[in-house]
């Protein structure tokens, strides 16, 4: 199926490691040319430079998504320097899961505001797009209760909550937006291989709760995030894809 991403121009924040780094190389497989973010700029440039190949481009930068001026400064930048955007994909999560006053803080301006913040600047190059697509990354957190209620599971609800209304929103400016809601996702550095190592309890009992037995690879939320951004789903906006391999039991209304 060609997706038709091809010399379309992708903006995605968080892109050095695990679910943004495989979004990244996802669409730099179908074509795209990407632009990421990251707060360290110097892994930035240098994935950068070794996803450059075989005449894909990919262009890394320093961003702080938690500065809003910084963040629309760089979309206002890429897109200049690129000619435009037709995709933007808000990835960045500050992870702060216990609850006290500095993450709630934190959360709210990095899950949220970073989210809120990327949108809204890109907005006007999405309109001259003709495939303008935002994706939002969420995760089963933002859908039922688990060990991360508090600030992290709250923000990821209202980013759903916030990209609904986007797609209701925009549809007649032919913008769309989605959100994808990760399972459990295990990768080198990431959370998962910290709580395996410094809480192999907390591990166990998580795993134990997806049938599968296993938890999900980047990849396989790449995938998701890419479909959603292809022509291949035009008439798909205002959805919330949940790919957990089966662990939540909820049913979404």
């Amino acid at each position: 199926m060609d997706l038709g991403l091809t010399n379309k121009i992708v903006l995605v924040t968080g892109g050095t490691r695990g679910i943004g780094r495989a979004i990244v190389e996802g669409f730099l497989a179908e074509g795209a040319t990407v632009a990421f973010c990251a707060r360290d700029g110097v892994a930035a440039h240098e994935l950068a430079e070794e996803l450059s190949v075989d005449g894909r481009v990919a262009v890394g930068s320093k961003v702080d998504v938690g500065d809003a001026e910084a963040l629309a400064l760089w979309v206002d930048a890429t897109a200049e320097a690129l000619g435009g955007i037709d995709v933007v994909v808000a990835n960045v999560s500050a992870l702060a899961i216990p609850e006290n006053p500095d993450n709630w803080r934190t959360s709210f301006d990095v899950d949220l505001m970073g989210t809120v913040g990327l949108a809204t600047a890109a907005l006007p190059y999405l309109a001259t797009s003709d495939a303008g697509a935002i994706v939002t990354i969420s995760s089963v957190s933002g859908r039922e209760i688990d060990f991360t209620v508090g600030p992290y599971g709250t923000m990821k609800a209202a980013i759903i909550h916030y990209t609904q209304g986007l797609a209701y929103q925009l549809a007649s400016k032919g913008i769309r937006a989605n959100t994808v809601s990760p399972g459990n996702t295990y990768f080198e550095g990431g959370v998962w291989q910290s709580i395996e190592a410094n809480n192999p309890q907390l591990f166990a009992e998580s795993l134990a709760l997806n049938p599968t037995g296993r938890m999900a690879r980047p990849d396989e939320i790449a995938n998701a995030v890419v479909f959603l951004a292809s022509s291949a789903a035009s008439f798909v906006t205002g959805t919330n894809l949940v790919v957990d391999g089966a662990l939540t039991r909820g049913v979404q209304l």
